[in-house]
């Protein structure tokens, strides 16, 4: 089930990874508004194909605060338009990591990457139920409608937890449902790669970031985008006494190296996928 969803949901983005290359604007569909929620000072900012793979349904830029200095990690990174405009927004002292699973969407982001000039910036191939980082090495985890679409939700927010620093910090766009709402309901309501049918209710949402022990946790809507589906911002904290994880069994075999590397640079072990 779990690798039938995540095949599900690669090729989907594959394919509007290749019609962006291609030259086409993909990014339609249920949840998905795209560039349009990114201010024009930042669009002008990117490459056009960064603009033009923008798949999300909010801009998790304008909530995250992030400050000169910080690492940011973008899980779902897709062809790195946030991961670029953190980069900026960290500085040169900074770092921002994308984390995808589908090779379209990770070398359409190292092009833009490269168009952009960006060099604080790091992209990594793996699932968002596996980051392959290191414990507490994160400021602040990130990301744009991706949540929805995981297989293990609860996986999702464990990670999230480890690879943040204590008093490390979440941003997050998501499409959530009303807690009226059963899975076969929002099953019927649209589908997984459209960020429907995957998507946790508000109270599922809550619980399992708060099961992961993140604390301060809050959903703000934003707009609506099916009957009883909205487009949320998603904030919580790692709590500053928080104890370092360790690296889970079920992470990438290659997160040992990752994570060895991203130590050497920071000069030890820190305090965002």
């Amino acid at each position: 089930m779990t690798s039938d969803i995540h095949e599900t949901v690669r090729e989907h983005y594959a394919e509007a990874a290749r019609q962006v290359l291609a030259g086409d604007s993909c990014c339609g569909g249920a949840g998905s508004y795209g560039s349009s929620l990114y201010s024009a000072l930042e669009r002008q900012e990117l490459p056009d194909t960064a603009v033009m793979a923008s798949l999300g349904c909010g801009n998790p830029i304008a909530v995250a605060e992030l400050h000169d200095g910080e690492r940011v990690l973008d899980l779902g990174s897709g062809g790195g338009i946030d991961v670029l405009l953190s980069a900026r927004r960290v500085g040169p002292t900074g770092r921002a990591f994308g984390l995808d699973m589908t090779d379209e969407m990770l070398a359409l982001a190292q092009k833009n990457a490269a168009q952009a000039g960006a060099t604080n910036v790091e992209f990594l191939k793996g699932n968002i139920e596996a980051i392959p980082l290191p414990a507490e090495s994160i400021d602040v985890v990130i990301s744009n409608c991706v949540v929805n679409l995981a297989a293990d939700k609860q996986s999702v927010f464990r990670e999230i937890a480890r690879v943040l620093r204590p008093g490390g910090r979440i941003g997050i766009t998501d499409i959530v449902a009303d807690d009226t709402l059963d899975a076969e309901r929002r099953a019927q309501l649209g589908s997984l790669e459209g960020c429907i049918a995957g998507a946790l209710s508000f109270s599922e949402f809550r619980t399992g970031l708060e099961t992961a022990g993140l604390v301060d946790v809050s959903l703000t809507v934003t707009h609506p985008v099916a009957e009883g589906m909205f487009s949320v911002i998603v904030k919580a904290t790692k709590p500053a006494s928080s104890a370092t994880a360790s690296t889970p069994a079920g992470a990438p075999a290659d997160s040992a190296r990752a994570g060895a590397a991203v130590q050497a640079e920071r000069g030890c072990c820190g305090g965002r996928s």
